[in-house]
């Protein structure tokens, strides 16, 4: 029996589905493996991953490794055990680097500052970036029909989770000193490489755990990478005193051990054209000082002994509000007098102690606090 005219049509259409379906997934399946050697290509100069997933609308990374340079104290500047990156696919189609979201799990980011004071962060990353628009290993030129990445590359939303921050300061000693902020949680928002003169928003949260405390600290604002022009603000509570002695009292002028108490600070910082002001309070609580009958012995240039005293007669609290202002260039950029005359007010007040029981290398002892404070700011 003839098949009718409508079976017939009915056939074709469905046969014309079939095709399209096959195209579809052979080109599907063409774009995955484009896109994950593209994510190799592009991984290569910077360390591995264990396993990279291509789904139809996110790549995933599992147990990432960036390396870091030999004169590092860690073999390795990044670790994660996921990285989910979702891209908009018209972009990507487009042959264009847009990013849509980035969320990284299980994070360990090692920051270091140099004894110059430079901080270095994925150094590798950098120079991969100030390279633009060349192929990302030697392996890319097994494929000499495969253009360049482009030099453009848009990132709206990096989020971090569950994971940790670790500092590395060569500018305090030799091994360099270490600080982890643990349990920490960030985002970053609007990435426009690779010129970076955007602003860029950027959020951490995460905790501090010293030998008795475990304080917690904030990090809120937006910054121009290339121009370093930036508004932020910075909060530490309850951080252990103990855990940052080496920025705070034994650069401020402290020669007696610190024993215990916790630090709280607050600080507003601006910076344009590489000028920074920043008003802030630093608030010591519960601050110990180990016993001593050296007469040699001071805390921030006053006798141990009559600081023990002034604290206990004031609850064990000392208030300093500051304003850290020059220019971040000058390598010889210092505090000006007046925020000299009123820090050394401000400690004499805080503490009690008569402005000629301090006025002895009062000068100096405002100077250390200063550059302290600026060593937390990390410039």
């Amino acid at each position: 029996m003839a098949m009718s005219m409508g079976k017939r049509v009915t056939l074709a259409v469905a046969g014309a589905i079939v095709l399209l379906v096959v195209f579809a997934l052979g080109g599907l399946y063409f774009v995955q493996h484009e896109v994950k050697e593209r994510v190799a290509e592009a991984l290569a100069p910077l360390g591995t991953a264990e396993r990279i997933d291509v789904g139809f609308s996110a790549i995933t990374l599992r147990h990432v490794r960036l390396t870091a340079p030999s004169d590092w104290p860690t073999p390795d500047a990044f670790t994660a055990d996921e990285i989910t990156m979702t891209p908009d696919i018209r972009d990507l189609l487009a042959h264009r680097v847009h990013l849509q979201s980035v969320v990284v799990r299980g994070f360990s980011l090692v920051v270091v500052r140099t004894a110059s004071g430079r901080l270095e962060i994925l150094p590798k990353l950098r120079q991969t970036v100030s390279r633009p628009g060349q192929p990302a290993s030697e392996a890319s030129s097994a494929a000499p029909n495969r253009p360049p990445l482009p030099a453009e590359k848009l990132i709206d939303h990096i989020a971090f989770a569950d994971g940790q921050f670790v500092f590395y300061d060569e500018m305090i000693r030799k091994p360099p000193y270490k600080v982890t902020v643990s349990d920490a949680s960030a985002s970053v928002d609007h990435i426009h490489l690779p010129d970076l003169t955007e602003p860029t928003s950027l959020s951490v949260k995460g905790s501090i755990k010293g030998p008795a405390h475990t304080g917690t600290v904030t990090f809120d604002g937006w910054m121009k990478i290339a121009s370093k022009d930036s508004q932020t603000t910075t909060t530490l509570r309850g951080v252990d005193v103990v855990t940052l002695d080496p920025y705070l009292l034994k650069k401020a002028g402290a020669r007696t051990q610190v024993t215990g108490g916790t630090l709280d600070l607050n600080l507003q910082a601006t910076v344009t054209s590489y000028h920074i002001h920043a008003p802030g309070t630093v608030t010591l609580h519960h601050l110990q000082l180990a016993a001593t009958d050296d007469p040699l012995d001071t805390f921030m240039q006053i006798p141990a002994r009559a600081a023990v005293a002034a604290l206990k007669q004031h609850g064990n609290d000392i208030t300093l509000h500051f304003v850290i202002d020059g220019n971040l260039r000058d390598p010889k950029f210092k505090l000006n007098e007046s925020v000299m005359t009123e820090l050394r007010a401000n400690f004499a007040k805080a503490l009690g102690v008569s402005a000629e029981g301090v006025a002895k290398g009062a000068g100096e002892t405002v100077k250390g606090l200063g550059n302290a404070l600026k060593n937390l700011l990390g410039q």
